[in-house]
């Protein structure tokens, strides 16, 4: 049975405790508000300023009825949409924590700029690859406020540097 996580306060600090969460809901997110302005700015910090993400007035006649979102502003999105909200709190003993990568994403539904959207993530894997070297896997979805089909779906897999004993 997967649970759901909650803002119980509960905070893992050992590997033992979080492989414990493997299949289950971890986080959800509080809402945000997509705005025109972030999707102007994502277009200018990537040079993609295609009318569909960009021109109100005409995207308005577009298959979208409006703006939507980049792609990609989707995915980089993703870790504040899932900020706030409600889940466990994973604090274990390290001293760095990188971002990976990534083994799949999918875009799903466009989202509409003037939409909320909040992100929910749910623990697949933990494992050690290295000593003192701890890879977890999640499934990051970005759910768009009223949608059937969330916006995105992503594997992000992040490396935890374990403090080492001396």
């Amino acid at each position: 049975m997967a649970r759901m996580a909650t803002a119980d306060g509960t905070v893992i600090t050992s590997v033992e405790e979080l492989k414990q969460y493997i299949g289950q809901e971890t986080r959800v997110g509080d809402w945000h508000l997509v705005t025109q302005e972030e999707i102007n700015q994502f277009a200018d910090a990537t040079g993609d300023h295609q009318w569909i993400h960009v021109d109100p007035e005409r995207a308005k006649a577009g298959p979208f009825k409006g703006t939507i979102a980049h792609g990609y502003w989707t995915l980089s999105a993703a870790p504040f949409t899932l900020r706030g909200g409600q889940g466990i709190q994973v604090r274990l003993p390290s001293r760095m924590g990188i971002n990976y990568g990534l083994n799949r994403v999918r875009f799903i539904n466009p989202v509409p700029v003037g939409k909320r959207i909040r992100g929910h993530s749910k623990l697949v894997s933990v494992e050690e690859v290295q000593p003192g070297i701890i890879q977890q896997v999640n499934e990051i979805t970005v759910e768009i406020e009223g949608e059937q089909k969330p916006a995105m779906v992503a594997e992000s897999i992040t490396r935890t540097y374990l403090e080492t004993q001396a």
